[in-house]
């Protein structure tokens, strides 16, 4: 049957969903901003009650792997590890660039390329670039965004569609006739087709050793001691 909770914690939004094979069965999202680990197990309940399923009857988690924000990373890994523990489920991961990607290729259904971009702080962000068929182009990095942004993409006139939470600050900077914005971002109904491809393939991962793919260490700094 194939019942899977999908958890994406990604970036500020934490979003779960319920999903029977490759479709939604119900999905709840706090978009409050970086409240994941106060809100996730809320969502959660609220999922299966509102489903009328039981958590017992899922057959896996799909969590986004990332990149994306550490501490929001490690809320949802930590979340589908004791989900898999305790109910002794399998899990899959899904690279949360992919996920965006695949989902604005669904949407626009254009033969160009896809960035999906998420935030970084500042004019920076971690993406990709995936052609129509969803293979890899380039692979994900952190990126600086400026008026030179993917130049070599352009100078060819290829068409690029960009999207996630880091598009939209990075308008206003790439200009080209080439460059195309998309509304998607993180949603935890992104990883819904790419996890039943995956739960079919039987693709998945160590519970036990399992780590979000964070791409950079946390931003963390040390207080100045007071004299």
């Amino acid at each position: 049957m194939a019942i899977i909770l999908n958890i994406e914690t990604a970036t500020d939004i934490c979003s779960i969903c319920i999903s029977k094979k490759d479709e939604v069965l119900i999905m709840k999202e706090d978009t409050k901003g970086f409240s994941h680990a106060a809100e996730i197990t809320l969502l959660i309940e609220k999922s299966f009650s509102e489903s009328g399923l039981s958590i017992n009857q899922i057959d896996a988690v799909a969590v986004s792997k990332g990149p994306g924000s550490y501490t929001s990373l490690r809320v949802g890994a930590s979340t589908a590890k004791g989900i898999c523990y305790a109910l002794d489920r399998p899990m899959i991961a899904v690279d949360t660039l992919y996920s965006i990607a695949a989902a604005s290729i669904a949407n626009n259904k254009q033969k160009a390329l896809y960035a999906p971009m998420i935030d970084a702080r500042r004019m920076e962000v971690y993406t990709a670039i995936y052609d129509f068929k969803k293979n890899i182009v380039q692979d994900t990095n952190a990126k600086i965004i400026d008026e030179n942004a993917f130049r070599e993409y352009f100078e060819k006139g290829q068409t690029i569609i960009f999207s996630g939470n880091g598009a939209a600050k990075c308008q206003n900077v790439i200009k080209s006739p080439f460059a195309k914005f998309s509304n998607e971002i993180c949603s935890a109904s992104n990883l819904v087709p790419i996890a039943f491809e995956a739960f079919q393939r039987q693709d998945f991962c160590d519970v036990a050793y399992f780590s979000p793919f964070y791409f950079k260490s946390p931003n963390i700094t040390i207080p100045r001691k007071t004299l």
